[in-house]
């Protein structure tokens, strides 16, 4: 299986990080968005939407990382994605809340606060920041909240709900995100850090 990636992407990483716990080997392929190859007609053939990551397994290829990560983590048996019903819907049931809310939240503190200066784009547009950050509280106590007894999202266990969530945490500390007042997602977060394959997809310098 190929994987076209770029690494700085909390998206990539994500997907890098679950083949990389399962221990299923992928040939990585660099996409350098600096250069524009996200918008290279060879690379639109694969995902019309110009984004990475996109996996490709023989004739088949799939992008949108979440579809991504549950593809990854059908290949073999793993407590990532158990063959439980049950299981499985509270898992996609974060997911869900990760791409509709917690992402939404994050995405805009991450940008204002972290991509706008490491670009040179300009000052962080305060109103945006701060509806981002009333927002992110809105659904960081529900975060807080469910973690206030568990080690992990679903199932006491690490599953695929972990990487999605923690993927959006990727730049917690240069977007300023407003943690300090969650000390269960922080503590929860500590806990994705300790995993080998979470330090080894950590974007580097």
């Amino acid at each position: 299986m190929k994987l076209y990636y770029s690494p700085p992407s909390p998206n990539t990483r994500k997907v890098h990080a679950v083949a990389m716990h399962l221990e299923l080997p992928l040939e990585l392929r660099l996409v350098d968005l600096q250069k524009g190859e996200q918008r290279a007609p060879e690379f639109i053939q694969l995902n019309p939407t110009g984004r990475t990551p996109v996996l490709q397994d023989g004739e088949f290829i799939l992008w949108e990382s979440t579809a991504i990560m549950q593809y990854l983590a059908s290949q073999v048996p793993n407590s990532l994605w158990p063959e439980v019903p049950q299981i499985r819907a509270d898992i996609m049931r974060w997911q869900s809340w990760q791409l509709a809310h917690w992402y939404q939240v994050c995405q805009p503190l991450q940008y204002e606060n972290f991509v706008k200066p490491l670009l040179q784009l300009g000052e962080p547009d305060l109103q945006v920041v701060q509806s981002a950050t009333e927002r992110f509280h809105a659904e960081a106590v529900a975060l807080n909240n469910h973690l206030a007894e568990r080690e992990f999202l679903v199932n006491a266990t690490l599953t695929l709900a972990d990487f999605s969530v923690a993927g959006d945490l990727t730049y917690a500390v240069p977007g300023r995100f407003p943690l300090e007042d969650y000390p269960h997602i922080r503590a929860w977060y500590r806990r994705i850090e300790q995993l080998p394959a979470w330090q080894q997809t950590a974007p580097r310098g």
